[in-house]
């Protein structure tokens, strides 16, 4: 397994893979009354996209945000690494948190027609992914179809386009943007960066691929074998926290320290697998997967003798 600090992503594409592939974030804008601007902050989540490289927010009518922005257009964007399932629980009890992507800048709204327009934009993007999921190989769909419908990005959008609640529509343009890593330790990304950079194509279905290859024990199994076999770790466990068109990264939980009661303890480590080529897609990444679990038991199989 070579591992190659060059096939590292740039932080510019860990930001714009984040933001593809989560579907909320934290919206912050400067509360408002009739003397102006206060300096207090209004904070709610709200539901965004990516398009040319700029979020697009859908803030509910009745958001404070929309009164905020009138009197001071400034405001912030947070969106975190989305980590379904039970890798979400166990990041907390090590108290390491998803990373996570800091935007500042201006929240301006969309013209009536542009916001119908974007909303047609919204529904194609949806329609795509659906029928993407639905024209992927037996091997793909075993992994997507292991996780539920809370992860799919498609899904969480769709409500943007139903009638029951009416919203405003934002673009954010963005001033400068930060990457926060799982310990808190931040890295300001040049905006001239992030412009040039796209996201992975498998960003927008990352989460579906996480839960998916988290819920699965077979699955996890070979997690473990890929740290016992290439790290030299011992696992108890093993989840998937973070894919990329690279590769991806392994939380395992390992034997740490002995009590003075001879109890053993378990903390968890990080390890980065690298694929031989890009994954360009979701079944490029799905394939390769399912070649190293395949090599991976070959190795342990020939050296215990069983082959």
């Amino acid at each position: 397994m070579k591992r190659n600090l060059a096939t590292v992503l740039s932080y510019a594409e860990k930001c714009k893979n984040i933001l593809a592939s989560n579907w909320q974030g934290s919206l912050n804008t400067i509360k408002a009354d009739a003397k102006g601007s206060k300096g207090d902050i209004h904070t709610s989540k709200i539901k965004y996209i990516i398009r040319r490289g700029q979020p697009y927010l859908w803030v509910p009518e009745n958001d404070f945000h929309n009164v905020n922005t009138i009197i001071d257009e400034r405001g912030s964007f947070a969106v975190t690494s989305p980590y379904p399932g039970p890798v979400g629980s166990l990041l907390k009890s090590i108290k390491k948190l998803p990373a996570r992507v800091a935007l500042a800048g201006d929240v301006i709204p969309l013209t009536e027609d542009k916001a119908k327009s974007l909303a047609k934009k919204l529904q194609e993007v949806i329609l795509s992914e659906r029928k993407a999921i639905n024209e992927f190989t037996h091997t793909t769909s075993g992994v997507l179809t292991s996780t539920d419908s809370s992860t799919s990005r498609s899904d969480n959008l769709l409500e943007l386009l139903g009638d029951d609640e009416r919203f405003s529509v934002y673009r954010f343009k963005m001033r400068s943007c930060t990457f926060i890593d799982g310990y808190g330790s931040t890295i300001d990304v040049d905006i001239e960066d992030m412009e040039k950079v796209k996201a992975d194509l498998i960003a927008p279905f990352s989460a579906k691929l996480i839960d998916g290859i988290n819920q699965s024990k077979p699955r996890r199994t070979a997690l473990m074998l890929f740290c016992f076999v290439y790290m030299n770790a011992h696992a108890k466990d093993a989840y998937i926290t973070s894919v990329d068109r690279k590769g991806f990264d392994v939380l395992a939980i390992i034997p740490g320290t002995v009590s003075k009661e001879g109890v053993g303890q378990y903390r968890g480590k990080e390890f980065r697998f690298m694929f031989k080529e890009e994954a360009n897609d979701v079944e490029a990444f799905c394939r390769q997967l399912a070649e190293m679990e395949e090599e991976v038991v070959n190795k342990v199989s020939s050296s215990s003798g069983l082959k």
